[in-house]
């Protein structure tokens, strides 16, 4: 084949075929538990997390909600998957061996939100969300200043369908606790936990938790279909369950998008890697960062009581 621009171009246009397709038909899940936030700058201010207002009766003046004096802020990362391309592969034809590779940053720029999203679930137990505390914590500030109360959101007991007591022990537990949630005014939260997220080890136990009638020791179920199951390979800890309330605007996670995963070619065949090192280029490039919305949409078990 006659190496020129024409020639490279098609090529690359034909890798990008590729790409687009790989990252159409790739599935993820991060929606289902994180809110996406479309990002202008390189670092967003999170503070409203700490007073959002909930409708109360006017009488006098309107209660305006103040920011709480700590900041919460989520700054972007910039993310990249390059492939290099011999010149001399498009001269001997053998451009296929570049098509896997093509998929391959297809597959991982479609699951690129999911990668930031369930890093943030990965470090809900040491990562610190709005109200400086860590995400799943056990003394969250709660109530006017100065008469603050500490709530949990964050237990031990593993996650069980063995027995009825087992059971409320555990789903049971954190469904009840975040039911309880209340603002800083001592009204409910209205918290509806609707999705249980579970590593691969938990996915078998919490299917059967969520969808069988009755429990391992064949007595009734009492928390059949309570809660989607959202199981997730990225997940790390083998023992760590998540329940989750995604029914509102603002959702447990957050995924912070600043540039959206974008397919980019180096195909100049002046450049200076071309005519040193015979190398083009093609790959993905995306902006975004990962964080925690309401720590009262969340609550998490390490699973290791």
């Amino acid at each position: 084949m006659i190496v020129n621009r024409a020639a490279i171009n098609a090529v690359f246009t034909n890798l990008r075929t590729i790409f687009n397709k790989a990252f159409a038909e790739t599935t993820s899940t991060w929606q289902k538990i994180a809110m996406r936030v479309p990002s202008n700058t390189k670092t967003e201010d999170y503070a409203w997390l700490s007073k959002f207002p909930k409708m109360k009766k006017w009488i006098g003046d309107k209660a305006v909600k103040a920011l709480a004096a700590f900041k919460y802020t989520i700054t972007n990362d910039d993310f990249e998957a390059t492939v290099g391309v011999d010149r001399n592969d498009i001269d001997d034809d053998t451009i296929g061996i570049y098509a896997p590779q093509a998929q391959g940053a297809g597959e991982s720029a479609k699951e690129f939100p999911d990668d930031l999203v369930y890093e943030a679930v990965n470090g809900s137990f040491a990562n610190k969300c709005y109200d400086g505390q860590y995400y799943c914590d056990t003394d969250h500030p709660v109530g006017p200043e100065g008469k603050e109360v500490s709530v949990s959101n964050k237990g031990t007991a593993p996650l069980s369908n063995l027995t009825l007591a087992l059971a409320n022990a555990s789903f049971g537990a954190a469904r009840v606790a975040m039911r309880k949630f209340k603002d800083d005014e001592g009204r409910s939260l209205n918290v509806k936990p609707n999705v249980l997220l579970v590593p691969p080890g938990l996915e078998v136990m919490a299917n059967m938790l969520m969808t069988n009638e009755k429990l391992a020791d064949d007595t009734p179920n009492p928390f059949k279909g309570m809660a989607e199951v959202v199981c997730d390979n990225r997940l790390e800890s083998d023992t760590a369950w998540f329940l989750l309330d995604t029914t509102r605007a603002v959702k447990p996670f957050i995924f912070q998008e600043r540039k959206a995963p974008k397919f980019v070619q180096q195909v100049d065949p002046e450049s200076d890697d071309v005519f040193n090192r015979r190398i083009l280029k093609f790959g993905c490039e995306a902006r975004g960062a990962s964080g925690y919305g309401f720590w009262q949409l969340c609550y998490g078990s390490t699973g290791q009581g």
